[in-house]
């Protein structure tokens, strides 16, 4: 797995938007807390850009992806937002030079795409907040992603859930949002789960859609082929008229039930103010005890 370069003071970021839209002036929290650590800030031509839901037309939003992961004066590329629209720029951009020279890639949710897509490349990429993120998120969500930036050290230590699950495994970090990960399952952006340690979160889904998700990864072999599992937060969760009857954690605990690995529940991270950053890609130590939860990035 290849890290990217860690950025020092005086480095660019880029933020473009690859999914939905969003006008300049919501990126100021963002664009200030990158001036507080000492960094620079380029913003794409997708900033403001407006395709209905949308930052532009989708070759519009792969174009102004391309052109900050090939600038060598661009050291990271921190998403907007998300919503959706990621996946449908993603083959029209070619990582021939990113995969010579990378850079950080930075979001959540729907650039869960890009987390697998470049992790496949063998390449580490940060799960952390997005730039709308910023003005609400936790002073330590911010801190945990400066951290993950400059190379400092990353550890958690978590509460205990009861449905956790004890165990030890070390293995490379993947996932993200579970939707997103469920709609790119047999595409070229699909990571391989084997022996690597799983990570996801979800929101505003319907808990049966929760557990069909899981039951497609289930049938597909993730389960047993990875070494342990991370549940970051299962948000906003909806329910029918006809109420299916479990909530989604436990519908997780109930299809991860028969594995014989590390489960950790309640996870600070996804569609929370306390968005932990995670290193996507990188080894990991994953401990779960009757004590709490210990994750360790190598």
């Amino acid at each position: 797995m290849k890290i990217p370069p860690y950025l020092t003071k005086g480095d660019t970021v880029a933020i473009v938007a690859t999914a939905r839209k969003i006008e300049a002036q919501h990126l100021q929290p963002a664009i200030d807390l990158l001036k507080s650590w000492g960094l620079n800030v380029v913003l794409g031509k997708t900033i403001g850009k407006e395709n209905n839901q949308l930052a532009g037309a989708d070759w519009q939003r792969a174009t102004d992806f391309q052109e900050m992961i090939d600038d060598p004066s661009i050291k990271a590329v921190w998403c907007a937002k998300g919503g959706y629209g990621t996946v449908r720029m993603i083959d029209r951009v070619k990582f021939d030079n990113f995969k010579k020279h990378p850079k950080w890639i930075i979001g959540f949710s729907d650039a869960t795409v890009l987390h697998s897509h470049i992790n496949n490349m063998d390449i580490a990429t940060i799960h952390g907040i997005m730039c709308v993120s910023t003005l609400h998120a936790t002073s330590e969500a911010k801190e945990t992603l400066r951290r993950a930036l400059f190379g400092e050290k990353l550890e958690y230590n978590i509460e205990p859930h009861s449905f956790n699950k004890a165990g030890k495994a070390t293995g490379e970090l993947v996932g993200g949002n579970l939707s997103v990960l469920y709609s790119i399952v047999g595409s070229e952006s699909e990571v391989d789960y084997k022996g690597k340690i799983l990570f996801i979160e979800d929101l505003d889904e319907y808990l049966y859609h929760i557990d069909r998700m899981m039951m497609n990864l289930k049938r597909n072999g993730y389960f047993k082929n990875v070494k342990g599992i991370i549940i970051g937060g299962m948000t906003k969760m909806n329910d029918n008229d006809i109420p299916w009857g479990h909530d989604a954690l436990e519908i997780i605990k109930d299809i991860t039930k028969d594995y014989d690995i590390p489960i950790c529940f309640n996870f600070p991270a996804g569609h929370m103010k306390d968005n932990r950053a995670l290193v996507m890609g990188k080894e990991i130590t994953l401990e779960v005890t009757a004590k709490g939860t210990k994750v360790v990035f190598q």
